[in-house]
């Protein structure tokens, strides 16, 4: 670990020498440049000379750090230097899960140290309502892997896995976070339907693991008449919380009158564009009225 101290703060110092080496390099052709106007020739050139000479001794320190690093990587075994340079990688990725910890504690993903690397917990919300929280068991090794989690089976963990978590463990944590909100999302929206509007339901919410596909009938009541419509809400995009396709169509009629079509077509409209139970309430500020009688 000291010798890989040795070399970190070398090649620290080389960065840095080089970098002052390209201000010095742009320096000197700046005052190249200046010669050409009307100043004073004899303090240019003196400006000149120093700074060349300031160049020509940071190019030797750097010969001579090079020379330094070379000489002390000569008496390492190939593979003590291969087992230093693993676990230098190791410790960097604890270190930047701990600092996408921090960074993300107020966005619902916590953590916390283990004997085998670190636990992250996702917190869900959806609307400021607290939901279900996962846990996903990290083991700090090379390949990074997953020892547990409690992420639902229907979550394409595996492949957010492959895809991301020995390249970004940030973008691995955001993806998943993205997936498990969604999930909540729709599942909130669905149970908010079934338990705040399920008088207005004509049969049992029907939907999937997950909560991707919802089909439901339900009635509404305008100018005195009840009539019933038909919902299909599809979601494509796991990450989100509205659907990519709203089909909304009348049952029992194969013609509508143009206010019900209006009403229907305004229907779609809302479901894409607002969570479910959101719409249901929308209903009655439109002048709408939920119908709770039997369907006749």
């Amino acid at each position: 670990m000291e010798l890989a101290n040795t070399l970190k703060q070398d090649g620290e110092s080389r960065g840095g020498v080089l970098a002052h080496l390209e201000r010095l390099e742009t320096q000197v052709s700046k005052f190249h440049k200046k010669l050409e106007e009307p100043q004073d020739a004899q303090a240019l050139e003196a400006r000149i000379h120093e700074l060349e000479r300031l160049r020509d001794n940071l190019r030797a320190e750097v010969k001579q750090r090079q020379a330094r690093v070379k000489a002390s990587t000569a008496n390492v075994e190939p593979d003590q230097t291969l087992e230093i340079s693993e676990q230098e990688i190791l410790e960097r990725k604890q270190e930047n899960v701990k600092a996408i910890l921090q960074a993300y504690r107020f966005t619902g993903i916590s953590g916390k140290l283990t004997s085998r690397g670190v636990c992250v917990c996702i917190s869900t919300a959806f609307e400021g309502n607290l939901l279900d929280s996962y846990f996903v068991d990290l083991v700090m090794e090379k390949p990074l892997w997953i020892h547990h989690h409690s992420v639902p089976v229907f979550i394409p963990l595996e492949e957010i896995s492959a895809k991301y978590l020995q390249t970004n463990t940030q973008r691995f944590l955001f993806v998943l976070c993205e997936y498990l909100n969604a999930y909540s999302g729709r599942k909130y929206q669905a149970d908010r339907l079934q338990s705040d509007f399920a008088a207005f339901l004509v049969g049992p919410l029907q939907r999937n693991s997950l909560c991707n596909l919802l089909s439901f009938t339900y009635k509404v009541k305008l100018e005195g008449q009840s009539f019933p419509f038909c919902a299909r809400l599809l979601y494509k995009d796991l990450t989100t919380t509205l659907p990519t396709d709203v089909t909304v169509t009348s049952q029992g009629m194969e013609a509508l009158p143009s206010t019900w079509e209006e009403q229907r077509a305004d229907h779609e409209n809302l479901f894409f564009t607002k969570p479910l139970h959101q719409v249901f309430t929308s209903f009655a500020r439109k002048g709408e009225k939920l119908d709770i009688s039997p369907l006749s």
